[in-house]
């Protein structure tokens, strides 16, 4: 079983929709969050311990993750999309290219 936590900055548009994207695929477990102070669900060293792979939306997410929580990556996997800010949450443009920059981490 792969569990995913999906990072962006605020947790209100990229990585919900991802986790939501995602969490209807056979043998994937998801969970998201914010690196922001003020994120929906802002990010927690426990989410960090359950999951088996990170992914980012933007480098600059990568950077501060390291930079905040280094400590608690050893041995994680860790990915970037490449998604910048430009979507609204489930938009299907953004849905397309969630599939199509992440879908293959899961088959």
């Amino acid at each position: 079983m792969k569990r995913v936590l999906f990072i962006c900055s605020r947790n209100k548009l990229r990585s919900p929709t991802a986790e939501q994207v995602f969490s209807r695929w056979p043998n994937v477990e998801t969970d998201s969050a914010g690196l922001a102070d003020d994120a929906a669900t802002p990010l927690s060293s426990d989410q960090l311990a359950w999951a088996n792979l990170i992914v980012v939306m933007e480098e600059v997410h990568r950077k501060k993750l390291n930079r905040q929580y280094g400590r608690h990556l050893k041995g994680k996997k860790i990915v970037c999309l490449g998604i910048p800010d430009n979507y609204q949450f489930m938009q299907p443009e953004l849905i397309a290219l969630l599939e199509s920059r992440a879908g293959s981490l899961f088959t």
